[in-house]
This record gives structure tokens, C-alpha cells and sequence, in this order.
């Protein structure tokens, strides 16, 4: 599918001008993205059409200089500026030597974004890097241990069949969610002969840090799971994280995505509180209501705020990643919902949630995400 297939008709022309403008406006002091929305007014929505600027605090007017100032209007598009804080790869969980958790130090994205059309993974040049015949080894020979139902039921305890919304993560790892379980592409129709569970990169593969084959456990090691009773799955394929390199041009990412193959048993591609997925939805509007289950923040549900999003995300020790096509939601997530299945109200799958901040949700595109890592996600 094209970039612009997957944008509402109503946006198309604006985001050739989105295109043309952003890298001016990401230049700007505290800019951390530019989107597609609606003009904002005392909070509510105008119904005009605007390119959104993201901003990681917005500053009153006679606070800025004329250089930091976000134009009225660009050619025929009138802009809005909001603020959405400093946005983190959404499992930016640490432990103190007690156990606790807590979160790193933010870092302060860069902005200088090529200036170029609508973008594909195709354009991107983007690889994957997986088991099989493709790119890397199948780790063979590794059964995964018997595993059993353990109660009472919490998305942080150790659930089998691991199901969308509980506790997961690689071994070396804190803790993210568990989106939902799906199988190749290639195999439908047909007779699928593998079996995924589907995350972020950052949750399943460490950031790009993790070797195919190597273990994922369910609860996530922060929640008490332990190597090699609760492993549930083995990392079969990433895509890479390109970030942010000093003097070098800037990557443009679409996904923050992995899957892990475990044994049929032990997945149920069932999401808890939304039920099972019945198709995609890949044009979500500007407005739509969303819902989600995660491992920390549980059932929630959001709107969506803004669409097409380029955005600089931070993922701790300095490194940011840009990410282009995405949609930003308001807050509906916590630390620890990295990689939660974000669904329509008609539980079709809009996308994977993969960062954020106290003030809103970053979302990956469902269609790249299939499309990048060849699996079905929903019939």
C-alpha cells in the first residue's frame, strides 16, 4: 500500500505541504514533530485542517523570539501548535538496585529532516532482520519449556497462553506488552506453520542489541519473569532502529516492531478487554476513539489527535530515532504499553503503540507494520 492510500483524501493536499515545510519547522528550538490534525482553540477542535506542530512545551508568544515563532500560516495551510512534552520509546523502564522501577533521563531530540514526498518502506530501503530463508538463522533445537496457568490473573503474572495485553519481554530487558499473536503472511490461506507474538523492536529485540533465537519471557523479567522457566517464545525477526547519528543524514524509521515464535499452545491471538481483532482499519481519521490493553495502564481508550506524525522519539542513553507516518494519539498509555495492539471501537487493528509522554501516544501504522515483518494480523 502507498503512503498516500493511507491517509484520508481530505489530508492528501496538505501533506504535500507538511512535506515541503517540516524540515523548517522541526529546525525550530522544542519542536519534536509535525503532523496532519485540526486547529485547536482553548482546547477545542476548530474543524479547519492544519498542519500540527508538536512542541515539547509551548511558550507564550512574547516569550519567543521571532526566530522561534511558529508561522499563522504556511502558503495556504494554517498551522497549530501543541504541546505533547518530550516523546520516549514508550518501555523506558529501569531498575534500582531495590527493584524499583523508574524511568531515564529524557534526551532532547534533533530536527533535520530531508525535505522529500510521502514516504514507503520501499523508499526507506528498510531490511529486516529475521530467521528462515531471508536474513539471518533459525535457531533450531530449542524447545521451550512446559509452561502452566498461573493465578490469580493479572496482566503482570505469568498467563498461558499468553494473550495480547499481559506482561512480555527479551530476556535482558525491563517489561513491555504483549500486542497480539499472528502468523505469516505467506501462510493464508492456507496452513500456518509458524506461530508470533507480535511487540516493539525495543521490547522483543532490545533496541537492535538482541541476537535471533534468543529467549522472551512472559511476565517480563521487571514483572518476576525468570530464565528459563518463563520463557514463552524466541526472537525470530526485527526491524532495525535506525537512529539519529551526529553529521550524518537523518534515517527515516516507520516502525518500532519484532515478532517472537513460541509453540501454538501457548498464544492466543485473543487482545484482554478488546476481544479478537476483525480486520484493519488503515486510514484512521483525525477524531476516531481508540482502545488498547497494556501491561501497565490496563484498558484505556483515546482519540486520535493528529495523523501522517514525523516525530524524533527519545530511547534513552542519548539516542533518538526519527519515525515518519505515524499516528499521535492523546495519553492513553504508561510506561510498560510499548507494543499494545491499538484497535478501533469495531476491534479492527489501527496500529502498535510504541512511544509517548504524559500528553500523548505515538502509534506505528498497522500496514507497515504487516507489511515490514510479513505477518497477518487480522483476517
Amino acid at each position: 500500500m502507498r503512503a498516500e492510500d493511507q491517509l484520508p483524501k481530505e489530508f492528501v493536499e496538505l501533506a504535500n505541504i507538511q512535506y515541503r515545510e517540516q524540515e523548517k519547522l522541526l529546525a525550530r528550538q522544542r519542536v519534536v514533530g509535525v503532523a496532519l490534525g485540526y486547529k485547536h482553540t482553548s482546547g477545542e477542535s476548530t474543524g479547519k485542517k492544519a498542519v500540527t506542530v508538536l512542541v515539547d512545551v509551548k511558550m507564550p508568544k512574547d516569550a519567543l523570539t521571532s526566530e522561534e515563532r511558529i508561522p499563522a500560516k504556511i502558503g495556504d495551510a494554517i498551522t497549530d501548535v501543541q504541546e505533547v512534552g518530550v516523546l520516549q520509546a514508550g518501555a523506558p523502564l529501569t531498575t534500582t538496585g531495590a527493584g524499583q522501577l523508574v524511568a531515564p533521563p529524557t534526551f532532547q531530540g534533533v530536527s533535520q529532516l530531508p525535505q522529500g514526498p510521502l514516504v514507503t518502506s520501499g523508499d526507506l530501503g528498510m531490511t529486516v532482520v529475521q530467521n528462515g530463508a531471508v536474513h539471518a538463522v533459525r535457531v533450531d533445537d530449542r524447545s521451550l519449556p512446559a509452561l502452566e496457568h498461573v493465578g490469580p490473573f493479572r496482566l503482570t503474572k505469568r498467563i498461558r497462553p499468553a494473550h495480547g495485553g499481559v506482561s512480555v519481554g527479551h530476556v535482558n530487558i525491563t517489561a513491555g506488552t504483549l500486542g497480539t499473536c499472528v502468523y505469516d503472511a505467506a501462510a493464508s490461506p492456507g496452513i500456518p506453520q509458524r506461530y508470533y507474538m507480535l511487540s516493539n523492536n525495543h521490547v522483543l529485540a532490545n533496541s537492535n542489541n538482541a541476537s535471533i533465537g534468543d529467549p522472551i519471557l512472559q511476565p517480563g523479567p521487571a514483572d518476576g519473569g525468570t530464565f528459563p522457566g518463563d520463557v514463552v517464545a524466541r526472537l525470530s525477526r526485527f526491524v532495525p532502529i535506525r537512529f539519529i547519528q551526529s553529521g550524518q543524514p537523518v534515517p527515516l524509521n516507520l516502525v518500532d516492531a519484532a515478532v517472537a515464535e513460541g509453540d501454538f499452545e501457548d498464544l492466543d491471538r485473543r487482545v484482554y478487554w478488546v476481544g479478537n481483532l476483525k480486520g484493519l482499519n488503515t486510514t484512521p481519521a483525525v477524531g476516531l476513539t481508540l482502545q488498547k490493553c497494556g501491561r501497565t495502564t490496563n484498558y484505556t481508550t483515546g482519540t486520535v489527535m493528529n495523523i501522517n506524525a514525523t516525530v524524533d522519539v527519545n530511547y534513552g542513553g542519548g539516542r533518538v530515532a526519527r519515525f515518519t507516518g505515524q499516528i499521535q494519539a492523546g495519553n492513553m498509555s504508561a510506561p510498560g504499553d510499548s507494543g499494545s495492539i491499538v484497535a478501533d471501537l469495531d476491534e479492527r487493528a489501527v496500529g502498535l503503540l510504541f512511544a509517548g509522554s504524559p500528553a500523548a501516544t505515538i502509534i506505528n501504522p498497522i500496514v507497515p507494520v504487516q507489511e515490514l515483518l510479513g505477518i497477518k494480523v487480522a483476517e
